[in-house]
């Protein structure tokens, strides 16, 4: 879907939700409802068009603009190389996170010991490798889905078992709104495809929570992270206790 058709889409929706009609929204602006289907129909618009229809329907133009910009189909996931870059310098790693968050500049220059110039320059690094898309003013817009995840087994995975694991499980997990669970089962092939299956819908609803909330004001969100993980294990002390199979004679 190209993006005009996309910013339209997002636009039919808003009106919609307004509860505007093509009817009511050509009475607004002037034109006839058929002339109004007709240009929606085209599915091009030029924007002082489509800010005189937000304005007359009560729509903020930049709701519209961040929907479609939030709709645009992304990636995934980085690349191999994009991943072994992060790694290779912990402060873009620690950019590129801060921008998964969609945290502005300002919130991280209040937060950590980085001074502006530092940031500009891990913002640019982090465009030319295709995280985000860098905006006048330092603002940015990440290239990357709301489904987003690192590379299985990539480089920041690795990194992550290697110097954050340990510090992450160190908390008490007794906080508001944390949790730490530790279940074992045993399970057919099929149920493990199933609960794998639920796993990724919660990383979903993660990603959708995370999306909606972006609206509130930053002293009303708090870092969150999950941690998931689920495969066929056994701690290896368990394991060297198991009796081995007799040998055959």
């Amino acid at each position: 879907m190209s993006s005009p058709e996309l910013l339209l889409q997002v636009l039919r929706a808003q009106l919609r939700a307004a509860g505007v009609t093509y009817k009511e929204l050509a009475g607004r602006i002037g034109m006839s409802e058929s002339s109004v289907k007709r240009m929606f129909g085209q599915q091009d618009m030029a924007l002082s068009r489509l800010a005189q229809i937000c304005k007359a329907a009560g729509i903020a133009l930049e709701d519209v603009l961040r929907g479609a910009a939030d709709a645009t189909p992304h990636a995934d996931t980085l690349t191999l190389l994009q991943e072994k870059a992060l790694v290779a310098h912990p402060r873009l790693l620690l950019m590129a996170i801060c921008c998964l968050g969609h945290w502005s500049l300002e919130q991280v220059l209040e937060t950590y010991q980085l001074s502006e110039p530092e940031c500009i320059v891990l913002l640019a690094e982090l465009d030319r490798l295709g995280l985000i898309e860098l905006k006048p003013l330092n603002r940015y817009r990440l290239r990357v889905s709301n489904a987003f995840h690192w590379l299985a087994d990539g480089p920041v995975q690795q990194f992550f078992r290697s110097h954050v694991v340990n510090d992450y499980f160190s908390g008490p997990f007794n906080g508001p709104g944390e949790a730490l669970l530790c279940l074992p089962a045993r399970l057919s092939p099929a149920s493990a495809l199933e609960l794998a299956a639920k796993i990724q819908s919660l990383a979903g609803e993660l990603a959708r929570l995370h999306q909606g909330d972006r609206r509130l004001p930053a002293a009303e969100r708090d870092g969150y992270t999950l941690l998931v993980g689920f495969r066929s294990w056994e701690f290896a002390a368990f394991t060297a206790l198991r009796r081995q199979p007799q040998q055959a004679a």
